[in-house]
């Protein structure tokens, strides 16, 4: 695949991001990018279904977004969603209309996925580094955490708080006093319990946050002179306090974009129990993000370098698969493809077709991972593995059509 142009589409809970770059030697140029506040999170009903108002935005901020893509090839935009196209119970139709208007399929990633393409975002941008960093992106609906040296994610996860779901669950109409703050931070801290003692046993050097909560907060506490561009725990505390006193966001007057305000509380709650949970002092910010991680994680694949390869071979060291069994049911498998699909003249149909022997090649490896389990039925526990495992790399769709495979 030649790729001089890659599109990025990053379907948020609290906002859709498109980004544009162009490849030249191995390396991104932003060429154009665009950011539609939509709060999916928000719209999700106590039924767990997306509302059709929220729908509507989102669906019409998709229209703007396929003018932009017009003209580039399937092969080179990726389209993933996050916490609330993982949540909601209408999430498939949801993705039906949306790859309707877009043009191009949406890939809904698990949250551990999510965190890893976030890392190889970040760590792509930063100056080398031999010590371990700390990666934290607090989103609409979920945050994710990484610890990571040089350009691997060593340790990655993802908790179910967010800026948009923890600013209308605990403060509501934007009001923020003591009670409010404290059953939001100790809503936080019980989600990081699930992480503290593995992330501070692993350790980092330097933290860094790469959410526009992050962004927003360290513009705050810079302007008043608590630090040079870094979200420090002493301004987190002085916002905390004028919050508190002025009893909602919009009374302060801050310097921050307008659709911020409104989730701020719940990013603040959330920021300041990371600080304290982890034991944090200092976090740089920075620009990169998710759809920055999906951009470079297409150039890997273009240049072979596919960390999904990877995880199949990890799969197969992990289960202890009969490797020479494998390799017979994936030549087998490849030569029924081959025979079937042997008439493909076009380049749309060689493409296609490409695509799929190597899903072909990926689920014939692992086939027998559920021997590990039990002989009789071994298929039905592969299957339910391949679907339900962390596999770096591969979006809910893709574990999927392994699993049916």
């Amino acid at each position: 695949m030649s790729l001089t142009t890659l599109a990025a589409v990053d379907l948020g809970s609290n906002s859709f991001h498109l980004q544009i770059a162009r490849v030249m030697d191995d390396v991104l140029y932003p060429l154009d990018s665009m950011k539609e506040t939509v709060r999916l999170g928000a719209g999700i009903t106590d039924n767990k279904d997306i509302d059709a108002p929220t729908a509507e935005r989102a669906f019409a901020t998709l229209r703007l977004f396929a003018e932009r893509l017009r003209g580039m090839s399937k092969d080179r935009v990726r389209v993933v969603g996050t916490n609330a196209l993982r949540v909601a119970k209408n999430a498939h139709e949801f993705v039906r209309q949306a790859e309707q208007i877009l043009g191009f399929p949406i890939e809904v990633i698990a949250g551990r996925e999510e965190a890893r393409l976030i890392y190889v975002g970040v760590a792509k941008t930063l100056p080398p580094s031999s010590h371990n960093r700390l990666v934290v992106d607090i989103g609409g609906g979920s945050t994710e955490f990484i610890i990571g040296h040089r350009l691997r994610p060593k340790l990655v996860d993802s908790l179910y708080m967010g800026c948009v779901s923890y600013s209308a669950r605990h403060f509501a109409n934007g009001e923020i006093d003591k009670r409010r703050l404290k059953e939001a931070q100790l809503a936080a801290r019980k989600e990081l319990e699930q992480i503290r003692a593995s992330f501070k046993k692993e350790g980092w050097r330097e933290a860094f946050g790469s959410s526009g909560t992050a962004k927003a907060l360290a513009g705050i506490i810079t302007e008043q002179g608590l630090s040079t561009g870094a979200i420090t725990r002493q301004g987190l505390e002085w916002l905390r306090d004028r919050a508190l006193k002025a009893g909602n966001f919009d009374k302060l007057g801050l310097a921050i974009k307008a659709d911020r305000i409104p989730v701020l509380s719940g990013g603040l709650a959330i920021m300041l129990t990371i600080f304290e949970e982890l034991d944090l002092t200092e976090m740089a910010p920075v620009d990169t993000a998710l759809r920055d991680g999906v951009l470079y994680d297409m150039l890997g694949r273009a240049h072979h370098s596919d960390v999904r390869e990877a995880t199949v071979e990890q799969f197969a060291r992990r289960y202890h698969i009969d490797q020479a069994q494998a390799d017979r049911v994936r030549s087998l498998a490849l030569h029924f493809f081959d025979q079937i699909h042997a008439r493909a003249t076009s380049e749309l149909e060689q493409t296609l077709i490409s695509s799929s022997r190597q899903r072909v090649s990926w689920a014939a490896r692992p086939h027998e991972i559920g021997m590990n389990i039990a002989q009789a039925g071994f298929h039905k526990h592969s299957a339910y593995v391949l679907a339900n495992a962390d596999m770096p790399g591969f979006s809910k769709r893709e574990q999927a059509a392994l699993a049916r495979l």
